[in-house]
Formats: structure tokens, C-alpha cells, sequence
């Protein structure tokens, strides 16, 4: 069996890949296409297969899918860049991907979302059956490009679609922890957000990827215990400002998921069940 990986240099990908490699059995093989092959060079020394192009390339999308039995797409392009490159990277190369996979007899597709698409929310934890309400200014044309790529890609025939839909990823060393207070330092202190450590969502992922019999299901992967504003300033050791005293929070269920399906479907139980148990463990 050969995995194909996209995104393998981001924050997820390159936390991703060598736990996909680590799990690996002896008839099973590794690729990942990245726009340079030195940034990828860990990888390799893994074990992964390189293959240098760019999504936005239909030759280079040909030559990566080219003998792969499945593919991971982790590639996306997120905050702060314009919305023309959301559009292109999380839509156009999205759904570029999923028919060159298909055409090559890619037989089983992974594609990587996020909770965001679901928008406000709805008093209670949200499943994968709520309705999409993406937007917001803060996330740009990200969740909308999200969203009309799972539209797309689940809809194409011929090809096992899969989609996860990701809350905030954290550990390992990812940065994302101390950028959290860029908007938490302006939320109620009891605005909670949802998250899951990179080795959750890769065990997710490892589900997704491996599991018979779920074709055209979505999934969301997160943690048990979603953490507060105040406690993101104390994880990440800065005083709490006095406006987390005085505001108000309009949505406290906005961006909380259930995990129910994963778990019952798939067998997915977090590794680390809240940031806390993460932090004891050395693994921030």
C-alpha cells in the first residue's frame, strides 16, 4: 500500500507523517509531495518517498498520485492569507487532487478539515450532522473554501471519500498554544475553545485512513475537555488581562464538537484527554 501526504512541512504534516511512518508494516510505503526537497529531508531519512511539485500543478498532482492506493490531503492554506490563495489551495487543489487521485485508481481519500465550518453554535457540543454555517471576518474565505472542497470531494464517484474536521492542534512544539492569546486576550475568561494534540489527530487520521467500510463519512477529532481563556494565559504562563473579567461570552457552545462518532465508529480515544494531561506529560 502507498500513502500519499500533502502538507507533510506544516504544523500538522510534518507531526503527522513520521507517526504514518512509525506504523507502517513492511509492504507499506510513504509519500509526500512538498514544493522543496530539502525542507523534507527528515522525511526522507524515515523513510518517506519524496516527490517535489506544487498542488497548483496538474502535472506534479499526476506524478504524486501516480501507483498510490490512498492519500491524506493536509495541505491548506489558513489565516492571513488572501482569499484568492484560499480559494486555490483549499478548494481549487483540493478537488484537482481528489480527480487525479481518482483517475490514477486511488482507492480511499482522507481530506483534512476543520470544525470551523460549522460556524456558531447550536447549545450543545456539535456533530457532524449539524448544519454548515461557515463565515466569520477572523477566518477570511478559509472555511468557505473548506466547505465547497468536502462538497466536492465527497461527491465524486468512483473514489472511498473521507473527511476529518479538526478543532485547534496543539503539541509537539507546534507554536499554536502561545498564538492563541493573539485573540484570547479579548475573549470572556470563560470562553472555551476546543483542541486536540497532534497525536490525537493523527490517531484520528491513522482511523480514517485505515478503517473498511466508512466511505463518504465525516469525522471530528478533538479532546475530551476544551479549555477556557483564562487557562490558556495560564498554560502559557502570562497574566490574565482585566477585559476576561468584564466580557461576556454571546456563544459558549461556538466551536465545541462531539467526538461521539469517532469513538463509537472508529475506536478513537484521546491520548491526551485535555491540554492539562498534555502539559503533565511533557508533551507540549
Amino acid at each position: 500500500m502507498l500513502t500519499l501526504v500533502t502538507g507533510a512541512t506544516g504544523e500538522v504534516g510534518r507531526r503527522f507523517v513520521p507517526r504514518l511512518l512509525a506504523r507502517r508494516r513492511p509492504h507499506e510505503e510513504v509519500r509526500v509531495l512538498v514544493r522543496e526537497a530539502a525542507r523534507a529531508e527528515s522525511l526522507a531519512e524515515l523513510g518517506a518517498e519524496i516527490v517535489v511539485g506544487s498542488l497548483l500543478d496538474g502535472e506534479s498532482l499526476g506524478k504524486a498520485v501516480a501507483g498510490a492506493d490512498a492519500v491524506v490531503n493536509i495541505a491548506a492554506s489558513f489565516r492571513g492569507v488572501p482569499d484568492e490563495e484560499a480559494w486555490a489551495v483549499n478548494h481549487g487543489a483540493a478537488t484537482a487532487l481528489g480527480r487525479a487521485a481518482r483517475a490514477a485508481g486511488v482507492r480511499r481519500f482522507v481530506q483534512l478539515s476543520t470544525g470551523l465550518v460549522y460556524g456558531t453554535g447550536r447549545d450543545r457540543p456539535l456533530t457532524e450532522e449539524d448544519e454548515i454555517r461557515p463565515g466569520g471576518d477572523m477566518w477570511g474565505a478559509y472555511t468557505e473554501s473548506k466547505v465547497e472542497a468536502e462538497r466536492e470531494l465527497l461527491a465524486l464517484d468512483g473514489m472511498d471519500v473521507r473527511v476529518a474536521r479538526l478543532p485547534f492542534v496543539y503539541g509537539d512544539g507546534d507554536p499554536h498554544l502561545a498564538q492563541s492569546l493573539r485573540w484570547a486576550a479579548h475573549w470572556a475568561g470563560t470562553k472555551r475553545l476546543q483542541m486536540a494534540h497532534h497525536a490525537d489527530v493523527a490517531q484520528g487520521l491513522l482511523r480514517l485512513l485505515w478503517a473498511p467500510g466508512v466511505a463518504g463519512r465525516t469525522y471530528n477529532i478533538a479532546d475530551d475537555t476544551p479549555v477556557t481563556a483564562v487557562e490558556l494565559h495560564q498554560l502559557n504562563g502570562v497574566e490574565i488581562p482585566e477585559a476576561l473579567r468584564t466580557t461576556t461570552d454571546p456563544d459558549p457552545w461556538s466551536g465545541i464538537m462531539s467526538t461521539e462518532r469517532i469513538r463509537r465508529e472508529l475506536g478513537y480515544r484521546p491520548h491526551f484527554p485535555s491540554v492539562w494531561s498534555a502539559r503533565e506529560a511533557g508533551a507540549l
